[in-house]
């Protein structure tokens, strides 16, 4: 940077700040928070332009600044710098037929996996939750909000991306390589277990679920089932409304789910008796793996005492997110709204626990070098046993404390 470059930098930087004081002092109206944040940027700014080894290349100092001023709020909530928002527009105006199947959201500063369809290219390729995806297509996940590497996750059906992965329990990326495929509508897996009990497995609340779940649940009745288990251990990825409409198939009465934030006035989710579909006792299965549309229906019936849950704490996502364009042509990805339980908890903060818990794998997967147990129908499988046992007038086991 040159030294008149240097000056104009420093003398903009000041004005700003003269400006902030002044409308803090004389309309003593702006936040104290806000206030006390401007100064201690500004003076950091100031030592950065300053003191630094070389002079700094601002624009960069400025992006990396804000990547990691959003990435600090949530992981769903992102930056994109004007040449990153080109791109993802670029890139999202001609959506491909194909995908990876894979439901993503961000930890450790990485994207991360929660989950992959059933026999999509993301399972077809092992990765499974709690694999840190370091790169995608040779660009670094560091800085990358999750609706860009969904956008990098999708093209032309046979089309081949790179990735880097850090698996569970490793501190070396190893490459994998995913084929992108298009994904088959998503099918109900259902089963008949001992005695009267049906099983009925949702894998993600794609649109028109809600439909495919009520004519299952007609199906059932039909039959001769009287109890039902609903497995949504694995279903991390769908339509919100989709979720809602879920519950309304169960619940009598009650609240389903609450939607609010700062800027959006709660938005309540009732149940409507008109609506109901199965009155029979049922189990919900969840899971670390579960998250998003299948939190709300296990926190509404589980809230609601309609059935039990069991298994383990869910992922916590269900969230709403608005994409906000900014002057200078970068975008933001801000988290505007989170849905909270019939009993008032913050889904994306506290997850939905188990009413009965059974662990499969601990607490902290990230950590772990073992695989995630994948669902089944089984009765051998531990939280199937359970939820047997519990249809069956068994008393639920409480979390541990």
């Amino acid at each position: 940077m040159t030294s008149t470059l240097r000056k104009i930098v420093i003398a903009l930087s000041v004005m700003v700040f003269i400006y902030v004081t002044a409308g803090y002092v004389l309309g003593r109206s702006s936040d104290d928070k806000t206030f006390r944040a401007l100064t201690v940027y500004s003076e950091v700014l100031d030592h950065i332009q300053r003191d630094y080894v070389d002079d700094p290349n601002l624009h960069k100092v400025t992006a990396g600044a804000l990547h990691g001023l959003l990435d600090s709020l949530d992981p769903q909530s992102g930056y994109m710098s004007p040449l990153e928002y080109a791109d993802y527009k670029e890139r999202s105006s001609k959506p491909g037929e194909a995908g990876a199947g894979l439901a993503l959201t961000k930890r450790f500063g990485y994207i991360s996996v929660i989950t992959a369809l059933p026999d999509s290219p993301g399972q077809k390729a092992g990765l499974e939750l709690g694999d840190l995806i370091e790169k995608i297509a040779d660009f670094t996940t560091g800085q990358m909000s999750v609706d860009q590497a969904q956008t990098l996750l999708s093209g032309a059906p046979g089309t081949t991306v790179k990735l880097s992965v850090i698996r569970r329990g490793k501190t070396e990326p190893q490459d994998v390589t995913i084929t992108l495929a298009k994904m088959p509508a998503a099918k109900l897996v259902e089963d008949k277990l001992l005695g009267n009990i049906a099983y009925l497995r949702v894998s993600e609340f794609s649109t028109g679920m809600t439909d495919q779940i009520r004519e299952k649940l007609l199906q059932f009745k039909q039959q001769g089932a009287q109890k039902l288990i609903l497995d949504l251990r694995g279903c991390a990825s769908g339509v919100d409304q989709e979720g809602i409409s879920t519950a309304q198939l169960f619940l009598p009465s009650g609240t389903i789910t609450t939607l609010k934030g700062q800027t959006v006035s709660p938005v309540v989710s009732s149940a409507d008796p008109s609506k109901v579909v199965w009155t029979q006792p049922v189990s919900v299965l969840i899971g670390n793996e579960t998250a998003g549309p299948a939190e709300i229906v296990a926190g509404a019936i589980a809230d609601n005492h309609r059935g039990e849950s069991v298994g383990d704490r869910t992922y916590g996502v269900a969230s709403e997110q608005k994409l906000i364009q900014l002057d200078d042509g970068a975008a933001l990805v801000l988290t505007v709204a989170n849905y909270y339980t019939p009993k008032g908890k913050e889904i994306p903060i506290d997850g939905v626990e188990p009413t009965s818990e059974v662990q499969t794998i601990a607490d902290d997967v990230a950590q772990l070098n073992q695989n995630v147990p994948a669902p089944s129908s089984s009765p051998e499988d531990p939280v199937v046993k359970r939820a047997i046992e519990i249809l069956n007038g068994a008393a639920a086991l409480p979390k541990a404390a």
